[in-house]
């Protein structure tokens, strides 16, 4: 089916060629996932010609999050956009990594303007279609070797301040 509409330039005289937009043309992820985080699990959205159900849950243990990342793999998901809500998303964002999956955590303020109702699956659903069309951005993840490093500082940190705790009393 040709896709193409002639319109007429009035000023020239001439035929000029423009190709109709098709949806499939703007995506920019179409291998796109969106996961919502919460503690209790979490909800993933693939496109929906990937799955018969293209909206799961998933709990939070090790074993959910390698199988969440298990049915990524079998639905050709390549770019996965998730929100950066408390600490629930390092996990699964430290599996996902590990299978090479390109990851956007995502600062869910930037993404709080859902048009419908709140809910987990619309927010999943919300964050696979703005990641599908390019419309996320990705929070500053800093390199493994310092993230390690923080994680030292911080519990360096919290030692000497309960040991000036315990040498008041």
């Amino acid at each position: 089916m040709n896709n193409r509409k002639r319109k007429t330039s009035k000023r020239q005289g001439r035929k000029m060629h423009f190709k109709a937009s098709t949806h499939s043309e703007r995506l920019i992820n179409p291998n796109a996932a969106g996961i919502d985080i919460s503690a209790t699990g979490s909800f993933v959205a693939v496109p929906p010609d990937r799955d018969s159900k293209p909206v799961q849950e998933f709990g939070c243990f090790t074993e959910d999050l390698h199988a969440l990342a298990d049915w990524l793999t079998v639905c050709d998901i390549d770019s996965v956009a998730m929100e950066s809500t408390g600490v629930y998303w390092i996990p699964l964002f430290e599996i996902l990594e590990s299978r090479g999956f390109d990851l956007y955590l995502v600062n869910a303020r930037h993404v709080k303007n859902v048009p419908r109702r709140k809910t987990d699956v619309l927010d999943c659903q919300w964050l696979q279609e703005l990641h599908t069309f390019g419309l996320l951005s990705a929070s500053f993840r800093p390199d493994d070797e310092i993230c390690v490093l923080r994680s030292y500082c911080r519990q360096r940190d919290n030692l000497v301040i309960n040991l000036l705790h315990s040498r008041r009393h």
